[in-house]
């Protein structure tokens, strides 16, 4: 079981979207993390959106003219996403055991984002075999751009993975380290509470 079901319970999309629906409302960007994927790769690239929850990040994605599909673990965030745009691909399934094949799709992807904590979210121990799954599921030269917490500041659960861990979890998967920032506005990374980080297979 992921960190996220033992904090969320099994009927979270519904808050989960309210939520984003009132910081929206409030006047914040809620596509920060879309535009930074956009900035990566061109218009008509695929993006795997891992751990896709709500589908806020890939349908902006998908709007910008990628083609993307989604993948997440919680049936009640999947609801939402099909809700919201039923004309796009969605995926229930664990991230450690994601294979393109499994899904009937193909691999090969331009673009794997993890955005909203999805790293220290998952069950414990399994974070080398995402990693993993995730880069095999890249084209030579793909990247892998994953922004989460590092302290109790950032997370909604204590701190488990630090960006060394992350790190050596990418080297081990063929994966290595372009850039990296303090938001998903590219501010520079200072060795603060919250990392996003760009590996390239």
């Amino acid at each position: 079981m992921s960190r996220w079901t033992d904090l969320a319970g099994k009927a979270s999309g519904e808050n989960y979207a309210a939520r984003f629906a009132t910081l929206a409302r409030s006047g914040k960007n809620m596509h920060g993390e879309a535009r930074f994927c956009a900035a990566l790769v061109p218009v008509g690239a695929r993006v795997l959106d891992a751990g896709c929850g709500t589908g806020r990040v890939m349908i902006r994605l998908a709007e910008l003219g990628y083609d993307c599909v989604g993948v997440d673990l919680d049936a009640s965030m999947l609801a939402v996403a099909r809700k919201q745009s039923p004309g796009l691909p969605w995926f229930q399934l664990d991230l450690a055991e994601f294979e393109p094949a499994l899904l009937g799709i193909a691999g090969g992807f331009d673009l794997v984002v993890a955005a909203g904590n999805i790293f220290p979210l998952l069950a414990p121990g399994t974070e080398s075999t995402v990693v993993e799954h995730l880069s095999a599921a890249l084209r030579p030269g793909g990247l892998l751009v994953a922004g989460f917490g590092l302290d109790a500041a950032h997370l909604p659960v204590p701190p488990n993975l630090t960006l060394s861990d992350y790190d050596d979890c990418c080297a081990a998967a063929g994966l290595t380290l372009v850039d990296r920032f303090a938001t998903w506005d590219a501010d520079p990374y200072d060795g603060g509470g919250y990392a996003v980080s760009v590996h390239r297979r």
